[in-house]
Order: structure tokens, then sequence, then C-alpha cells
């Protein structure tokens, strides 16, 4: 674990005794307030330090607090969904000094961990999985015939996904009924703003003074005795005219019984309600309104700027870096402006992503063809068979999204795309090494797992202009199509601004050498360029792993003694499996060598870091291929050709 100060106890009286929640739970609850401040201010001062995720962190503060001083954690269950919102949690459960440390190599991880702590009841990175994930605690333990109390957190956000409501379905359908409280925090956003009809619901209930007139007047009267007759035939009366005023019916009529919504920032309240929720048998859906960003301006008027921070000056806010404007563009601003062009070229060019349009770099296109533009809200399926249904129709879709993401769609992928050979492209960005989210966001498998689907087309760009020609290749291509590339900055290649498409399965030879041939996918192109020009080697840039380039293959098996693959994908499956493949159906037999990722989830590190762990940078691979073919370390000439 990373050096790190420790926290000053003069700023943080009270954090500073906190080393686990049974030290939260011997204060009072008049000093909650208290706590809560003091917890906020630190972790403005952490993540401003470190960077990370903040404004959902910001958030939960009162919340996070409350739980861990009502509940017996960690024997107690608290499952966050998600875990943007998890740094408070960090903090209180044994990582407040460490938390300086988050997204950092050897430090702590961005989401819950479970081997990072036993606090951490349940690993995330996805969203919509804690319900599931509670629930099949909340049934296990029952089996066991213990009392644990098992809690669910989960955002509006995630509510947008369909596996929240398989979930609640289940539970609330239960015979005997779990023990189980989901809380739905609301807080109107996502990493964007929340789309579809589940925001507009969840609005209409906060905003319902009539109920809750009524639910306050109810509770006076009757108390919490719910189970008596005149208890009952209120709780009836009160669904209905709750279906008047606002649809919380959805989740009383899945079977939980709804309470909210409360002010998520007033502690007394949480704290009160809760308490009472404890102590109640069955499924309960708690609802709390919240903002992101709560207590630090910036953060609470520029929500989605503030969802995810590189290290800043708490004092001055985030800041624009000198030469920001003119660096060289990312692959998803290489997408994004591809986009834009290509929807002013062909009208039946449609858009669509599962809640990520920052991160996909769809705003410009949000705001130049609206009514092409489609956000789905978390909901990678849906995504990808609305695809399907616009391709059917003659429409030209388009689908944005991460590679990480795109696994959890893939079985609408193989099904209701590819199996019908359907017109779909796949812009997936942050393919291979991500980087400091950890193995949850990592992009290593995306061309194993699409190699192997029939009627795909599948490429990996080498450098940014190689990227847009790639794209415009896969949506001009008649069926399924996936340009795959990677988080950050490319080689810094000019861009032609034509929309132009490449040879269909046709690779480029870089550089021609002898002996060993370098046959590279994707990012690891520039660093294949360098080991073989040092060391007089063939160079190829593959461009697609699917089709390969036959023809190419095949005439530089007869002419060099063995090939390297290099991919910044898992090497099991991936495209040097491909290749192998290739080799053996033809019958050929050479010696290969297949650089990749590693058969292992990588941690949270840089991605710089993370490859050259993996033997990725231009020193990994040449060491590899030395040890492999030891005559490489001398002269060029004295390795023949064949």
């Amino acid at each position: 674990m990373n050096q790190v100060p420790p926290v000053d106890a003069g700023r943080y009286p009270r954090l500073a005794r906190i080393d686990a929640p049974s030290d939260l739970r011997r204060l009072d609850d008049s000093e909650l307030r208290a706590v809560a401040d003091e917890l906020r201010a630190y972790l403005i001062e952490c993540v401003g330090h470190s960077g990370g995720h903040f404004g959902a962190g910001l958030g939960v503060i009162e919340l996070t607090t409350a739980l861990h001083y009502l509940y017996d954690t960690p024997d107690d269950r608290i499952v966050w969904d998600v875990g943007h919102q998890a740094y408070p949690h960090k903090i209180l459960t044994g990582r407040r000094d460490a938390i300086r440390t988050v997204k950092q190599k050897d430090g702590i991880a961005p989401f819950p961990k479970r081997e990072e702590s036993e606090y951490d009841t349940f690993g995330v990175g996805h969203s919509s999985t804690s319900i599931s994930a509670a629930l099949g605690m909340a049934i296990a333990n029952a089996r066991a015939g213990n009392d644990r109390r098992v809690v669910a957190v989960i955002g509006d956000g995630a509510m947008t996904a369909g596996m929240a409501y398989e979930a609640l379905n289940h539970a609330g359908g239960m015979d005997p009924e779990p023990d189980l409280l989901v809380i739905l925090n609301d807080n109107r956003m996502s990493i964007s703003e929340n789309v579809g009809g589940l925001t507009r619901m969840l609005g209409r209930a906060t905003g319902s003074r009539t109920l809750n007139a009524i639910r306050e007047g109810g509770k006076k009267i009757l108390g919490d005795k719910r189970s008596s007759g005149p208890a009952r035939f209120v709780r009836r009366w009160e669904e209905h005219w709750k279906g008047m005023f606002v649809p919380s019916t959805l989740f009383e009529e899945m079977g939980f019984h709804y309470t909210g919504p409360i002010d998520g920032h007033d502690m007394d309240a949480l704290v009160s309600t809760l308490r009472t929720l404890r102590g109640l048998k069955g499924p309960q859906l708690l609802h709390v309104i919240t903002t992101k960003g709560k207590g630090y301006e910036r953060a609470e008027g520029d929500q989605i700027g503030y969802h995810a921070v590189s290290p800043f000056d708490p004092e001055l806010g985030l800041v624009q870096k000198p030469g920001a404007a003119t660096k060289t563009p990312t692959y998803t601003e290489v997408f994004g402006d591809w986009l834009c062009d290509m929807a002013a070229a062909d009208p039946k060019l449609m858009a669509i992503t599962p809640a990520m349009r920052e991160g996909s770099g769809l705003v410009r296109f949000s705001q130049e063809y609206p009514d092409r533009y489609f956000d789905v809200a978390i909901a990678e399926q849906h995504a990808v068979t609305l695809a399907a249904g616009m391709a059917c129709e003659g429409a030209k879709p388009v689908v944005a999204i991460y590679s990480t993401f795109l696994q959890r769609g893939y079985d609408q992928l193989v099904h209701d795309v590819a199996i019908q050979d359907l017109d779909v492209l796949f812009a997936i960005d942050r393919g291979g090494v991500v980087g400091p989210d950890g193995a949850t966001h990592a992009g290593n498998l995306d061309l194993s797992f699409l190699r192997c689907v029939p009627n795909m087309v599948v490429m990996a760009p080498a450098d940014e202009d190689e990227c847009r020609k790639m794209l415009t290749t896969g949506f001009r291509h008649e069926g399924p199509a996936a340009v795959r590339y990677p988080r950050g900055t490319g080689p810094g290649v000019a861009i032609a601004p034509a929309l132009e498409s490449l040879p269909l399965g046709k690779a480029q030879l870089r550089r021609r050498g002898a002996g060993i041939a370098l046959l590279a996918f994707g990012a690891t192109v520039p660093a294949a360029e360098a080991v073989g020009a040092e060391l007089g080697l063939t160079v190829v840039n593959m461009r697609f792993v699917k089709p390969l380039d036959r023809e190419l293959v095949l005439q530089l098996a007869q002419s060099h003694e063995g090939f390297a693959t290099l991919e910044d994908n898992v090497v099991a499956g991936g495209a040097g499996s491909g290749v192998a493949e290739l080799l053996a159906a033809e019958g050929i037999a050479m010696p290969m060598l297949h650089l990749g990722l590693p058969d292992a989830f990588q941690h949270h590190a840089s991605r710089e870091q993370l490859l050259a762990e993996a033997g990725l940078d231009a020193a990994g691979i040449r060491a590899a291929l030395l040890r492999r073919w030891p005559q490489l370390g001398q002269a060029p000439a004295a390795i023949g050709a064949r």
C-alpha cells in the first residue's frame, strides 16, 4: 500500500477517531451531523489530491453515515450498486487514510472489492446488480438460520436497467418473504442526466405534497403498528391514494412496502426512518432524495463534469490545463467527429448509447441531431436489440458502447444482430487496457468474444486516421461490424477529413525485414514498429481481426522463420489465436509467439503501467522476442530469411 499521511486530527477531530464503524456507533445521535460534515470536507480534500469519483460520494455522505451507525456492519451486509458512491463507505471502514491512494497502482480500488475489505460485501463496477446480490445474501442467511440484515443501495440511474426489476419481481413474489431493505437513492443522475419513463415517475413521486401529508397523518394516528386490522385497512386505502398522486404503487404491487420519499441529507429523518425499517420484516423499499455533489457548490452546479475528476485544487475547482484545446484528439473525440460527419452524409444513420453520452463522445451529435440520438439509459441489452430493430427497417444504427459494457449485451449481439446478419455498427470504446478503474472496466476480452461470432467484421485501428477510416468501412459494410479502439489518445497521426473506406480484410505492411514477422493488432502497432526497426524485423499492421488477411499471412509464412502476434487483448482466443488457426488449417507449422494480456484480471493502475506489466510496451516486446529467438540480438544480416 502506498505511504500516505494520516488524517489531520485538528481539522477532523471526530473522523480521526473512527477507524471502523464500531467507533462510529459509540457516538450519540446528536454527533452524526458533525461527523457527516467532517466526512464531506475530508472527501473533497482527498479526491482533490488523488482524483477519482466525486459527485456521487458527496451525495450519500449522510446516508452512508446513518447506515454504518445503525447497522452492525460488517456482520450486517450493505451492498452498493455500481460503487461510484462508495468512497465515504471506504473512509468509514478502515481505509480513511488510504483513500488518498484510490485508483493508483498498489492503492485501494475505486469500487467495492471483496478481497480489499470485509465491509465490501459484493464487488461491483457495473450497475444494477445490488438488489440481486442482496437478495441472494438474504436467502442464504435465512437458510443458515441467522438474522443478519441486508441492505441494497441503488441509484435511480441504475434502476433504469432491467436486471433491477428482475430482482424486485423475484423478491416481492417470494414465500416466505425475504428480509431485505432496498434504498433507492434518487438524485436524477447517472453519469449524465437520467432519461426515460422511470425518471418522470420518480419526479412525480418527489413532488406529491398531498400524499406525504396523508402518510404523515396516518403515522400519527396508527404509529408503526401496521399489522392491526385498522392499520391494514388504512394501508390499502393509502395505496389507492398513492395511485392517484404518484406511481410508487409500482413497488407496492411488486411486493415491497414503500417508504418515502424523504430528504437524504436530513440526518435526523434518515436515522429515525432507518431505525424503524431495521426492525421490520419482509421486503422494504426506502426512497431517499439526494443531490449529487452535495456540499461542494461547483459539483452541485456541474454534476456531469464533477462525476469523476483528475486531481484538482478544491479552492479553484476544475480548470482547463494550458494547451488542452490543442492537444491530440482522443479516440473518443475521433469517433464523435466522425459520427457527425457521417450523419451529415447519410440521413439513415442513427446513434444509440446506453447512458454514456459524454464517455462515448456523443455530446455534439446529441445537440446537432437530436432526432437521431437515442440514449436508452443503463440498458445495454435493449440498446443492441433496438439497433437490430432499426436495421430491420433500413436504418443504419451505430451503437456507441464501452467494451466492458458490451459484455452485458453479448447475447443480443449474437442472437438479435449476428444470426440475422443485420447492418449494425458497434463503436467500441475503451478496448484493451483501460487502467485506473480496474478489472470491472477493462476491455481485455472483446477481440476474443467478437471474433468467434459468425458474420462479424472486427477491426482495431493503429492510429486516429485509421480509426476514422475503419468506422466508415464498418458503416458502409452490409452486415454487423465492430471497430474497437483504446482509451485516450493515439500516436498523433493527422486525420484526413474525407470519409474513406479501407479494403475489407486487408492488412498493411508497415516494414519489410527478415527472419521474424511481427503481426500487430490495434494499439500495439507503434511499439511493434519501434522494436521491428531496432531488430530488423517485418512489421504488419493487421487492421482486421476478422476477416484476417489470409493472402498476406500465408505469403509471409513462406518467407519468414517465425511469427510474433501482438494484441492488447487476452491471448486466449484472441487475434493471435486466429492467425494460429489459419496456419493450422493450411498445414503450416512454424514457430509462433503470442504476446497479449495475461490470463488474469488486471488490477487498477495507469494504462502505461499495466501495458508494461503485461510486456506490451516496446521494452517488454523486445525482451520477449529475444527470449524466444536469441539470435535476434545479433546483427540483422546474420538472421537469414528463407
